[in-house]
């Protein structure tokens, strides 16, 4: 389990998460390159065009720390252009499980991830807020997971943006009530 040994992967967080936020989320998949990236950068506009911004802290972080430090895979880059996003301020991080008290949901992409996350998670409440991503969307359902495009062609990175974008969009209206609930 990481421990938050690496300053780097510690700091991420506090660098770039507002827990002020009324709602703290973030995206987890393998590296951070790819999957996660694109659900923060599509997230984040969602909520910008919904006026939840202020409201919301979007993050995304890996389980691995392989890639911490680099920005997201270039194929992705291109897959969210392509749909009228930008994703180049991303930097890759590494999860950490002393972030568990200022999330409300950790977001994983499939089984493997929910697996890592809920195994770091210290309390039945932690472990309660990790949940795959398709089971916010009705159509996909809670067996559904999102293909990890890394060792694929750019077809599957559209695909699997397009999956996501639907996915988040999803959740997005999910949990849009509650945010709203009591927001000055």
């Amino acid at each position: 389990m990481n421990n938050g040994s690496h300053g780097m992967r510690g700091m991420a967080l506090d660098l770039t998460f507002d827990t002020a936020a009324r709602f703290r989320l973030c995206f987890v998949c393998t590296g951070n390159i790819c999957r996660s990236p694109m659900a923060e950068t599509v997230f984040r506009e969602l909520a910008r065009r919904r006026g939840l911004d202020p409201l919301l802290a979007v993050t995304s972080a890996a389980t691995g720390d392989w890639h911490v430090g680099e920005r997201c895979d270039g194929r992705a880059l291109e897959a969210l252009a392509r749909r009228g996003y930008d994703g180049s301020r991303h930097r890759a991080k590494q999860f950490e499980a002393d972030w568990f008290p200022s999330l409300d949901l950790v977001v994983v992409f499939d089984r493997g991830q929910e697996r890592t996350l809920r195994s770091w998670a210290s309390t039945e409440t932690d472990r309660a807020k990790v949940g795959l991503l398709l089971a916010f969307d009705p159509e996909h359902g809670e067996a559904g997971e999102v293909p990890d495009p890394y060792y694929s062609d750019a077809g599957l990175f559209d695909l699997v943006l397009a999956t996501i974008e639907h996915a988040c969009a999803a959740l997005l209206r999910q949990i849009e009530p509650g945010i709203r609930q009591g927001a000055p």
